[in-house]
């Protein structure tokens, strides 16, 4: 009896982000602060496209499912992260855990998925511009984005059922500051090589093929782009390529490195900082760096979300 609760523990403990008192008040300042942006830039992007027709448009409604995720992924999250970092109490049920580890794994894959169906969509708009409203139609958008949805929630169930099939002897202090799968392996006195195998097979499928149709459809976009007579007209697609793949890269980057590096590699202080910044600084700089600079939204904002009300 004994040994059954000590491999199947009613609660983790999340041992967060930091113990010094000082680091935990500049933490929850930090986070709170990043949280904030990120539902109002999100919600802000959905509300715009919806109100103006003209944002009717496969890349806005792409864009609308981005942000939908970001909310719903920082919320799983950093609501999380702010209780435990001011609360003595930083436990977890074990159903909560497996819920969040779900939810945020199926979430943060549905955006890879997601953010290469964007440089798809770009590289169509761009280098094949007559063909755009014959290749991006209505059904294909919606079959992509409800493709990248189900894909990886399922993807997500498998891989959460298999990590809680584990059992959890060695400690259920959890050197992390949300349920997710690589600090759990470290967990387990049995042999973790099966999940692992389905861990970067999951992570291959998902971002290292999201990355490279990303890669291949903005080589093919900045190909097209060298060609534009115009110097202006090439600076402005290329300054805004660079800002879309400065987040793609850091987005992939950190996803990758955080599933597909070898289990000796870890480190908890490493993990740690990588988790920061897919889970909370990319979603709050998604909305910027993708619509916050075009001027049909800016417009909108200035037009029927402040001005109007200002004058009733």
């Amino acid at each position: 009896m004994e040994d059954s609760n000590q491999t199947s523990p009613v609660r983790f403990t999340l041992l967060g982000l930091t113990n010094v008192p000082y680091l935990q008040v500049i933490c929850v300042l930090v986070f709170l602060a990043m949280y904030l942006i990120t539902l109002s830039g999100n919600v802000l992007l959905v509300i715009v496209v919806r109100i103006n027709s003209k944002l009717q448009t496969p890349m806005y409604f792409f864009l609308s499912n981005l942000s939908v995720i970001d909310i719903c992924f920082s919320s799983t999250i950093v609501p999380k992260i702010l209780i435990n970092t001011m609360s003595k109490d930083r436990s977890i049920s074990l159903l909560g855990c497996a819920l969040q580890m779900y939810i945020s794994l199926a979430l943060g894959s549905t955006e890879c998925i997601l953010l290469a169906v964007m440089a798809y969509d770009r590289f169509v708009a761009i280098c094949k511009p007559l063909h755009y409203r014959n290749i991006m139609s209505k059904t294909l958008c919606s079959c992509l984005v409800a493709g990248s949805w189900s894909f990886c929630f399922m993807n997500s169930a498998f891989q959460v059922s298999l990590t809680f099939q584990l059992p959890y002897c060695r400690s259920h202090h959890v050197e992390h500051f949300f349920c997710e799968m690589p600090p759990f392996f470290r967990l387990s006195c049995k042999d973790t090589f099966l999940n692992e195998i389905a861990m970067y097979i999951g992570a291959g499928i998902i971002a290292m093929c999201s990355f490279f149709l990303t890669l291949i459809s903005y080589i093919h976009i900045i190909s097209t782009i060298l060609k534009i007579r115009s110097s202006q007209g090439r600076q402005k697609a290329f300054s805004t390529c660079a800002s879309h793949l400065t987040v793609v890269s850091l987005y992939y980057g950190t996803i990758m490195f955080m599933y597909l590096r070898p289990r000796s590699t870890y480190w908890p202080e490493t993990d740690k900082t990588l988790s920061i910044l897919y889970t909370a600084v990319t979603p709050m700089l998604n909305p910027i760096i993708y619509s916050m600079r075009n001027k049909d939204v800016t417009g909108t904002i200035r037009t029927k979300l402040i001005r109007q009300p200002l004058n009733q």
